[in-house]
């Protein structure tokens, strides 16, 4: 087993690479620069060649990427080195012009468009909302979906599964581009109005008080006021993945009760609940596993529709404004925390899947 992990690290650092390389140079071939536009208004020629040259666009796109992964040092050491290379001149002209130390050593870079910040500031501040937004809407949908997938099977072409399946099928039809206003005119707008005692305890928008963070993401103190910011940003983003886990649990479910396994442990004697919850349900969950890995990564990272509707500064708007800013530093950094926590999410559901198939190996 830990040979199979360092095994599986080793290989993600070039498939992350790679990654990192697609991501610059798809957004360089994208027309326009990080500095054509501020605001309305189109920049000097003098003014956006010195911000080229202190960010080192002007260099060619490998000398770019050196610097991103290795920082301007050691890109600079090279080029001393590789000195008969004709791009070389350039980078060792400019390279104390340049801020970056290095993916290597943790620098996401220097943001384009916003003066004097950084990626690793901006990840700092917005990662843990999502993190935590992520975190309980996933949680809430595998409390659901899971439960409601297992007794849509057991109850098969009964009114349960069809309720199951109707509900199901309405989580997945509703966006959460109209669940999240919807949320927020039933319950803070009309029945917090209507009914303050009960529901007026419920806030339209916004995160709330901030508590203690272990590691900036993990709450050490979960009050009531977290909680209750955390309420409808949760729903709105839970229910369309419960739907999909309920549906997916009780497809796979099916399929593994008729199998001949489970004749048999029917035939001698065991209990249904033993048969359902010992021998069926852990089989028919790798599936559900496998897919909710690549979920838990895709809302931990935010999500920009449910930030934006409940006011949450977490980092799913980075992903959008980043592209239409041109801003290469932070596409290509919030995209390798994504890379980076789907590689750990895959490896975590390969080791989950031994946990539940025993004739899984890793060897």
């Amino acid at each position: 087993m830990f040979a199979y992990i360092i095994r599986r690290i080793i290989w993600s650092i070039p498939v992350i690479l790679l990654l990192a390389f697609a991501i610059f140079a798809l957004m360089r071939a994208i027309p326009g620069g990080p500095f054509d536009f501020v605001g309305d208004k189109s920049l000097p020629q003098s003014v956006r060649d010195n911000l080229e040259r202190r960010h080192h666009l002007d260099w060619s796109l490998g000398w770019q990427f050196s610097s991103y992964v290795l920082g301007d040092d050691i890109t600079s050491a090279i080029c001393q080195v590789l000195s008969f290379v004709p791009s070389c001149e350039q980078v060792q002209a400019t390279a104390g012009l340049g801020v970056s130390k290095g993916l290597i050593r943790g620098d996401l870079g220097l943001a384009l468009r916003l003066k004097g910040r950084t990626v690793n500031e901006l990840v700092k501040e917005s990662f843990p909302i999502s993190f935590q937004l992520g975190i309980i809407a996933m949680t809430l949908a595998i409390m659901i979906g899971i439960p409601a997938g297992i007794l849509a099977a057991l109850k098969q072409n009964s009114w349960i599964d069809y309720s199951s399946s109707f509900v199901a099928i309405l989580g997945l039809s509703i966006p959460n581009l109209v669940l999240g206003p919807l949320l927020i005119w039933i319950f803070p707008l009309t029945l917090g109005r209507a009914y303050p005692d009960l529901f007026g305890w419920i806030p339209i928008a916004t995160w709330g008080a901030k508590p203690p963070f272990f590691l900036g993401m993990f709450p050490t103190n979960l009050g009531a006021d977290f909680w209750r910011h955390a309420l409808l940003p949760s729903i709105a983003l839970g229910t369309a993945f419960s739907a999909s886990i309920a549906r997916l649990t009780r497809a796979s479910l099916l399929q593994v009760i008729r199998e001949d396994y489970i004749r048999t442990a029917r035939a001698k004697g065991l209990h249904e609940r033993t048969i359902v919850i010992i021998h069926a349900l852990k089989n028919s969950l790798i599936p559900v596993i496998t897919v909710i890995g690549p979920l838990l990564v895709a809302v931990v990272t935010g999500t920009f529709v449910v930030e934006q509707i409940f006011g949450l500064p977490g980092m799913g708007k980075h992903f959008v404004t980043s592209i239409g800013n041109r801003d290469y530093t932070i596409i290509t950094g919030v995209t390798l925390i994504y890379a980076v926590l789907l590689v750990f999410a895959n490896l975590v559901v390969d080791i989950i899947y031994g946990w539940l198939d025993p004739r899984i190996r890793y060897e």
